[in-house]
C-alpha cells in the first residue's frame, strides 16, 4: 500500500514508463448505453520498475498483462483504480526493465449522458429519438473512455478501431477509415494510424449524417458532416474551412499535416466546437448556416470559430502545450489567427476593431483579485476546465496583438515578421511539445528584439496596469499602477508598450514604460517631427492648452488601461464630438471610463456625460460596446438609485434614437454586414428598454412571423427584438406571448432559431412566468447543453427568483451538470448579477458545503463582482446632484 500511496496527490504522472502507440478498439452497444473496448500500448520502459501508473476514471478493468521485447507475459499481482486522483495503478511481482513492451488492457464503460468522455447523444431519425456517440476528450477525459498516459506531453499515435457499429451510421475518427467490414446490421471500421500527438485530441463520432466535401488545392479532402437533409447548412462553414488551411499552410510555411480534415456538428455537444485533429466537432449553431434562420451574428460566429478550430490543426495539435499551464498557447493563439484569417476572408467585417470586443473580456476578468496569470500552475486536473476563460482565450490572443504592434510601425511588415517567427518556431516544434519560454525565445531570435524581456510579466504574473496620464505646460507624466476594479492597489509592474497620438494620427508616437512614472517633453517630440527648432513653448502652447487632444493607446493594442486628468479627458471628449477620434479609440475612451467608474474612481455623472456625447454615432462596435454599458448601468442603477431607473432607459433610448432612425427595421439591398449586425443589437437594446413604439412594432411583426415563419417582415436580425418584446409583455394574466415563444420553440427545426428564443425568454420582469420559464429549462424538453443560452438572460427584475429556483434545484441541476463546465454557467448567469453585500454573504453560505474544485474559482470570481458592485452602488447614492443630471439628460433630444 506505501508503494501505491506514493502517487496520491500528484498532479502529473511519474515518468515510470512513456507511450509510445495506441492500438484502440472501441465497441459500443448503443441500445445499452455501454461500451467494451481493449488497448494494446506500445511503451518505453524508462526505469526499471514493478509499478506501472497511468489515467482512468469510471471504468471496469477486466484483464491487463504486460509482454515485454522478448514475448514473455506477466500479469500485475495488484490492479488499482484511485478514483479521487484518477489513476490506474499495476503493481507486479518482477521488474520490468528498461526497454519496450506491450501493455495490453481489456475494460469496458458507460455511454454517459454528461457530454465528456465517450458519451451517448441523440438524433431523430423518422420521428424517432435514437442513440449516437461521440467523445469529448479535452482536457482530461480520454480517461474515461480507455485507460492511457492523459497529458499532452505524453504523445503517441493512435490506431483505432470501432467494432459491432450499426451499419447506416458513419463512424468517424482522426483519420482516413482503411477498411469498414460488414455483418449483419453491423459493421466494424478500422482507421489508419496517426501522427503522434496528445490523448485529448483523439476522436470517434459515430452518427446519422449527410455531408459535403471540397478539396484543398494541395489535395485535402475536407468534409462537413450535418444532421441528414441540412448539408446545405455546412457549405458556408465548409468554404471558410478550405479557405483557412490554404491561408495557413501559406503563413506558417508549412502544410496541414492529415490527409483529410472532418468537421461534424453534433447535437449534444458541450463546448462550441473541438479542435480534435483531423476530426474537429462542433455544436450545430457554430456549424450550421441557414440563409433564412441565421442572423448575421450567426453567419461571423460561424467564421471565427471555424477558423479558430483549423488555425488549432498547428497551433495546439501539430504543436502541443508542454503542460496546461500554458494552455494559452494553444488557445490565444487560435484566436489571434483566427482573427487573421477571418480579416483577410471578409475585410468588410473589420474584425480586428471587433476584436476590442473580445479583449474586453480579457480586461474584465483579469482586473479581479480571483484572477490568475496566464501561465496558471494546476494544481488538480478538475481545476482546469475554469482556467478555458477569457485569461487563456482573450487575454492571451490581446497580448499577442500588443507584441506585433510593439515589434513595428508598418502592419504588414510587422505581420510578416510575426508569421516568419511563428514558421519557425512550429518548424522546431512540430509533432513535439513547447513552453511559453520556447515561444519568446524564436520571436526575439527572428525579431531581433527581447520579447522574452517585456513579455515574461504579462504572462507569468496576473493583472495589468492603468496607465495615469497628466499634462501640465509642455510635460506629459506617464504612471503606471495596477488596476483592481475593487479599488485596492497592487504592488505588480510591467514593462508597458506605450502608444499615444497628439491631436491627429499623423502624429503618433510609442515607448516602454519601463518604471512607475515616465514623462515625455512634447516639444521635444515638435521639434523631431517638424524639423523646427523655434520655440515650442511660445508658438504652440496656446495650441497645446487648448485644442491639442492626446489619445493614449492608440486604436487600443495595448492590454492596459488610461485614466485621463480633466483638462486631457475635457479635450479627448471634445475630439470625440468634432469626429477626430478613429472607432477604436471611441469604443477605448468608453470602455476605459466605464472600468474607472465601475471601480469608483470616476463618478457615474462623468460616464453618463460622455455617454452622451454619441447620440451621433454609428459605428456598430462603439455602439455595442454603449449598448452593453447601458445594461451594466442599468443593473446597478436599479439597486442604487431606482426611483431614476426610468429616466436612465429613456436616456438610453434618446442616445440610440439617430441610428435608430437611419437604420430602420427593415434591411436594405445591399447594406453592409456591420449594418445587420448593429439593427440587430440597436432594436433589441430597445426592446430591454421598453421602448413603448418598438414593443409595439416588434409585437405586430411577430405576430406575422407566427403566420408565415418565412416573412421579410422579421428577419433573424431583428427577432431577438421582437422575442424579448413578446416576453417582457407577458404576466400571469396574459399568458399569450409567452405561449407563442413555446410554440415557435417546439416547431422550429432551426438550431440557431431555438438557441436565440432560449436567450430571450427568461428576460420577463414577471416572477411566475420567469419560474415557469426556469422550470421548463429543467424539464428535458431542451438539450442538456442549450440551458446555457437560458440562464445567460434572466431580467433584473427576475434576479431574486432565479436564485430561489438555483438553490430549490441545486441537486438536480448538480446530477445533470455537475461533472462538466457548464455548471459555471449557472453561477455566472444567476449569482453574478446581484449587486449586494448582502448577497455575496447568503452566496457564500449556500455553496459554504456545495463547492466542487470545477466551478470553485468561477464562485470566487462572481462573489468578488457582486461585492465590486455592492462597493460601486454606495458610491453611486452619494453622487451630489446624480439623479437631477439623469432626469436633465432623460429631457434631451
Amino acid at each position: 500500500m506505501d508503494q501505491i500511496n506514493q502517487f496520491k496527490g500528484q498532479t502529473r504522472l511519474p515518468k515510470f514508463a512513456v507511450p509510445k502507440r495506441y492500438a484502440l478498439t472501441l465497441k459500443p452497444d448503443l441500445s445499452a448505453c455501454t461500451y467494451s473496448g481493449t488497448v494494446g500500448i506500445d511503451l518505453w520502459i524508462v526505469h526499471d520498475t514493478k509499478i506501472l501508473v497511468l489515467n482512468a476514471l469510471e471504468l471496469d478493468i477486466h484483464e491487463v498483462w504486460f509482454t515485454n521485447s522478448t514475448g514473455k507475459q506477466v500479469h500485475p499481482s495488484d490492479v488499482v483504480l484511485d478514483k479521487d486522483d484518477e489513476l490506474l495503478l499495476l503493481v507486479f511481482d518482477e521488474i520490468l526493465s528498461v526497454g519496450e513492451g506491450v501493455l495490453s488492457i481489456m475494460f469496458s464503460g458507460i455511454l454517459t449522458d454528461n457530454l465528456i468522455g465517450f458519451y451517448r447523444g441523440t438524433y431523430v431519425s423518422g420521428g424517432e429519438k435514437k442513440n449516437m456517440a461521440a467523445t469529448q476528450f479535452e482536457p482530461v477525459e480520454a480517461r474515461r473512455c480507455f485507460p492511457c498516459w492523459d497529458e499532452p506531453a505524453l504523445k503517441a499515435t493512435f490506431k483505432v478501431t470501432v467494432e459491432d457499429a450499426p451499419s447506416e451510421l458513419s463512424v468517424l475518427s482522426n483519420m482516413p477509415a482503411i477498411s469498414e467490414k460488414f455483418n449483419g446490421h453491423f459493421k466494424t471500421v478500422c482507421f489508419d494510424e496517426s501522427p503522434l500527438m496528445s490523448t485529448y485530441l483523439l476522436a470517434v463520432v459515430i452518427g446519422l449524417f449527410d455531408y459535403v466535401e471540397e478539396t484543398t488545392a494541395d489535395g485535402i479532402k475536407v468534409r462537413a458532416f450535418s444532421p441528414v437533409g441540412k448539408s446545405d447548412a455546412t457549405k458556408f462553414a465548409l468554404d471558410v474551412a478550405v479557405k483557412s488551411l490554404e491561408l495557413y499552410t501559406k503563413y506558417f510555411s508549412m502544410p496541414y499535416s492529415l490527409p483529410k480534415l472532418d468537421m461534424v456538428g453534433l447535437p449534444d455537444f458541450i463546448a462550441g466546437a473541438m479542435e480534435n485533429y483531423g476530426l474537429i466537432t462542433f455544436r450545430e449553431t457554430d456549424l450550421l448556416y441557414d440563409e433564412l434562420h441565421s442572423a448575421a451574428a450567426n453567419k461571423q460566429r460561424i467564421a471565427v470559430v471555424v477558423a479558430h478550430e483549423v488555425a488549432h490543426q498547428w497551433f495546439g495539435n501539430l504543436v502541443t502545450m508542454e503542460w496546461w499551464t500554458h494552455l494559452w498557447l494553444n488557445e490565444g493563439f487560435a484566436t489571434w489567427v483566427s482573427y487573421l484569417a477571418t480579416d483577410r476572408l471578409f475585410p468588410e467585417w473589420k474584425v480586428w476593431t471587433q476584436f476590442l470586443q473580445e479583449t474586453i473580456d480579457g480586461l474584465s476578468l483579469d482586473a479581479l483579485e480571483q484572477s490568475h496569470p496566464i501561465e496558471v500552475e494546476v494544481q488538480h486536473v478538475r481545476l482546469l476546465d475554469e482556467i478555458f476563460d477569457a485569461i487563456s482565450y482573450e487575454k492571451g490572443s490581446a497580448v499577442i496583438r500588443m507584441v506585433t504592434d510593439y515589434l513595428g510601425d508598418d502592419v504588414f511588415q510587422v505581420i510578416w515578421i510575426f508569421l516568419k517567427s511563428l514558421s519557425s518556431y512550429m518548424e522546431r516544434y512540430a509533432c513535439k511539445n513547447a513552453k511559453t519560454d520556447d515561444l519568446w525565445y524564436v520571436l526575439s531570435e527572428e525579431s531581433g528584439v527581447p520579447v522574452n524581456r517585456m513579455m515574461d510579466k504579462w504572462t507569468k504574473q496576473k493583472g495589468y496596469p492603468v496607465i495615469s496620464v497628466k499634462s501640465k505646460d509642455h510635460i506629459l507624466e506617464f504612471e503606471q499602477s495596477q488596476f483592481l476594479s475593487s479599488g485596492l492597489c497592487g504592488d505588480d509592474k510591467w514593462i508597458v508598450p506605450i502608444t499615444f497620438a497628439l491631436g491627429s494620427y499623423n502624429s503618433c508616437h510609442k515607448f516602454l514604460l519601463e518604471t512607475s512614472i515616465q514623462t515625455i517633453d512634447l516639444s521635444q517630440l515638435f521639434h523631431f517631427s517638424d524639423g523646427n527648432s523655434s520655440s515650442f513653448g511660445e508658438k504652440n502652447k496656446e495650441k497645446q492648452d487648448e485644442h491639442l487632444w492626446v489619445k493614449v493607446n492608440v486604436e487600443q493594442t495595448g492590454f492596459y488601461r488610461v485614466k485621463y486628468d480633466e483638462k486631457l479627458l475635457a479635450l479627448l471628449t471634445k475630439s470625440i464630438e468634432e469626429n477626430c477620434l478613429l472607432p477604436t479609440d471611441r469604443f477605448g475612451m468608453l470602455d476605459d471610463t466605464y472600468a474607472l467608474c465601475e471601480a469608483c474612481e470616476l463618478p457615474l455623472s462623468s460616464l453618463l456625460s460622455l455617454m452622451d456625447v454619441f447620440k451621433k454615432e454609428i459605428d456598430y462596435n462603439v455602439l455595442s460596446r454603449l449598448i452593453n454599458i447601458s445594461y451594466e448601468v442599468l443593473n446597478i442603477s436599479s439597486n442604487a438609485i431606482q426611483s431614476s431607473v426610468n429616466d436612465l432607459k429613456q436616456f438610453f433610448i434618446n442616445i440610440l434614437r439617430f441610428s435608430t432612425e437611419k437604420l430602420g427595421w427593415d434591411p436594405t439591398s445591399g447594406e453592409s454586414h456591420l449594418n445587420a449586425l448593429l439593427r440587430g443589437e440597436v432594436f433589441m437594446a430597445l426592446a430591454t428598454f421598453d421602448h413603448k413604439n418598438t414593443c409595439e412594432e416588434a409585437t405586430n411583426r411577430f405576430e406575422k412571423f407566427l403566420d408565415d415563419r418565412n416573412t421579410p417582415f422579421l428577419p433573424a436580425d431583428t427577432r431577438k427584438a421582437a422575442y424579448i418584446a413578446v416576453a417582457r409583455s407577458a404576466n400571469t394574466t396574459n399568458r399569450i406571448g409567452i405561449e407563442y415563444l413555446l410554440k415557435v420553440y417546439r416547431e422550429s427545426d432551426a438550431v440557431q432559431e431555438k438557441a436565440r428564443i432560449l436567450r430571450c425568454m427568461a428576460s420577463s420582469p414577471d416572477r411566475d412566468i420567469l419560474l415557469e420559464v426556469l422550470n421548463f429549462f429543467l424539464s428535458g424538453e431542451i438539450r442538456d447543453q442549450d440551458i446555457v443560452y437560458g440562464v445567460a438572460a434572466i431580467s433584473i427584475e427576475g434576479r431574486e427568483t432565479a436564485w430561489r429556483w438555483l438553490q430549490d434545484n441545486w441537486e438536480i441541476i448538480m446530477n445533470k451538470w455537475g461533472t462538466g463546465s457548464l455548471i459555471a454557467r449557472f453561477i455566472k448567469g444567476i449569482v453574478m448579477p446581484f449587486c449586494s453585500d448582502e448577497k455575496a454573504d447568503e452566496a457564500e453560505a449556500f455553496f459554504e458545503t456545495r463547492t466542487r474544485p470545477s466551478f470553485a474559482r468561477t464562485l470566487k470570481q462572481s462573489i468578488e463582482r457582486i461585492r465590486i458592485k455592492a462597493r460601486w452602488v454606495r458610491c453611486i447614492k452619494q453622487e451630489d446632484s446624480l439623479q437631477e443630471l439623469i432626469k436633465e439628460l432623460a429631457c434631451r433630444e
